[in-house]
């Protein structure tokens, strides 16, 4: 198919394709992207070195209407055919859209690609990462599949916080799961979309962010099985502005504000509701325990305030207080 006989659905723009683009690929490889044209070209390198003999195609989402900064890169590898697919500008900024516009995207336009997968463009996949992904659910049958992302920090003093919560993975064997949690390194089948329908992550959670976990929750609550392929490795780059005291604490309230809003959401009854409030009313006093169990076992500050920040985020957003990390008002030089 030819770039200029495809149509997409408004207000999303084709901003580059393949010259000949092949609809009849299995697996599509999702990027949502805001900002970061040069890691996006580290992104797609990785895409583009990968070992599998699988048809493929990429969707890569311009997610900064006003700058476009990442199309150029995108442009590049589709056009030279480094790797196969398009790229589409999604004017509606936050997360839970540039996510919603790649998937939604890749499902209309490669109508026979039974597994989509997703990664971010901060992260790098190793060289088998797509292959493991798919084998893995192949052989498990698993409905979604989580794989690990591992931090690689600018600043080499600060790999200690390998461990902190929000950079470590969320299991470390391979095999059923209960249930994932980060859509930066996943696979979800067609199937799924088809069942929990669209928009496939709430546009609540878009600034928020916490719209994957929401997502995964609501996969799980209807019964789909999950897998964890601890072997299917990305590496994601973590700028010394991430590991800082106060970006810590941050990602802490918003994890907590995360989680209280997908209780309250799946509190559909007074009784759970209830369950909801009491729960909240003793995350706070739970928190310090688990924050001093912590200090024993890790021996580092930033990860045992990790529980008594999540709390606070959780009693904040209570009150109508959160951090919303994806919302952007100007252009970042």
């Amino acid at each position: 198919m030819k770039a200029s006989e495809m149509t997409l659905s408004t207000p999303r723009a084709l901003a580059a394709a393949s010259p000949a683009l092949d609809r009849s690929v299995g697996v599509v490889v999702c990027i949502p992207s805001f900002r970061r044209p040069q890691h996006l070209r580290l992104t797609l390198e990785s895409i583009a070195g990968q070992r599998t003999d699988r048809r493929f195609a990429v969707v890569i989402v311009e997610n900064d209407a006003a700058g476009c900064g990442s199309v150029p890169v995108a442009a590049e590898f589709l056009r030279a055919g480094k790797v196969p697919g398009l790229c589409v500008i999604e004017p509606r900024q936050g997360n839970c859209q540039a996510i919603n516009a790649a998937f939604e995207t890749a499902l209309a336009t490669f109508p026979e690609a039974l597994h989509f997968l997703m990664i971010d463009d901060d992260e790098i996949a190793s060289m088998d990462w797509l292959e493991l992904m798919v084998r893995s659910a192949e052989a498990s049958g698993a409905d979604l599949v989580g794989g690990p992302v591992q931090p690689h920090f600018d600043d080499a003093s600060k790999r200690g916080l390998r461990r902190h919560p929000a950079f470590r993975p969320a299991y470390d064997h391979s095999g059923a799961v209960p249930v994932i949690y980060g859509c930066g390194n996943c696979l979800i089948t067609r199937a799924v979309f088809e069942k929990l329908g669209d928009p496939a992550f709430d546009l609540r959670f878009n600034f928020l962010g916490g719209g994957d976990t929401d997502y995964f929750v609501r996969c799980r609550q209807a019964g789909m099985k999950f897998h964890w392929a601890a072997e299917a490795l990305i590496t994601e780059t973590v700028p010394q502005s991430r590991t800082s005291p106060g970006w810590l604490a941050l990602r802490g309230l918003r994890i907590g504000a995360i989680n209280y809003h997908i209780e309250v959401k799946a509190a559909r009854t007074p009784w759970a509701r209830l369950k909801v409030v009491a729960k909240l009313l003793a995350m706070l006093p739970l928190s310090l325990f688990r924050a001093g169990r912590l200090a024993v076992t890790e021996q580092q500050a930033l990860i045992a305030l990790h529980p008594i920040t999540v709390a606070a985020g959780s009693v904040l957003a209570a009150i109508g207080i959160e951090p919303h990390q994806y919302k952007a008002s100007k252009i970042v030089p």
